[in-house]
């Protein structure tokens, strides 16, 4: 989580979606950064609001836009697969590395899940507290382009992305049945990607 106090802004950290590559580069520039641990680094929409946003509030009497970015929903498992299945996790009760990408969906699909597949879900971190304001800018990890012009336009600077957390490849494909299941079964995280910009 990076916070612009002059700015207004906050930028909220969706896991996988590139979230460390601009906590390095905007790092120095930011008046709050938060990178650890796991929970308040990647603090959702409502824990956001309930707790830092009410700081401003309480304090300064204003509050930060929120940005963030959301990833399609099969490429954002494809990640959570990817980062679980490194050589450093094997043994460990996350790890996917003997697993394929089609297991893990299912797995995902589970109620509970087990750990290995226990990621969360984007479109739970974008809700809002019944009194919240939510996100007012949300943009596709694809279109790199437009947060890069986004945040250059808002902290008036130039951004040098590098990249980070880069994991192995794997095969991604999915069986027609499983991604039929799942796209059913989380419509919700489809919807939370198309409304992105």
């Amino acid at each position: 989580m990076l916070v612009f106090y002059k700015e207004r802004l906050a930028f909220l950290a969706v896991p996988k979606t590139g979230s460390t590559a601009y906590h390095s580069a905007l790092r120095d520039r930011a008046d709050f950064v938060v990178t650890g641990p796991p929970d308040l680094k990647h603090a959702p929409v409502r824990r956001y609001d309930r707790f830092f946003q009410n700081i401003f509030r309480k304090m300064h009497d204003t509050e930060m836009e929120i940005m963030a970015v959301v990833r399609e929903p099969i490429d954002w498992l494809g990640s959570w697969y990817r980062f679980r299945s490194r050589p450093d996790r094997i043994g460990h009760p996350h790890s996917t590395h003997d697993l394929s990408f089609d297991e893990f969906v299912q797995a995902y699909m589970q109620n509970p899940r087990p750990d290995f597949a226990d990621v969360g879900s984007q479109s739970q971190f974008f809700r809002t507290r019944s009194n919240g304001a939510g996100a007012s800018h949300v943009f596709k990890y694809e279109n790199q382009d437009k947060i890069l012009a986004f945040l250059q336009d808002r902290l008036n600077m130039q951004i040098d992305l590098q990249q980070e957390n880069v994991s192995p490849q794997r095969d991604l494909s999915l069986t027609p049945r499983t991604e039929r299941a799942f796209r059913k079964r989380h419509a919700a995280e489809f919807t939370c990607h198309d409304a992105a910009l």
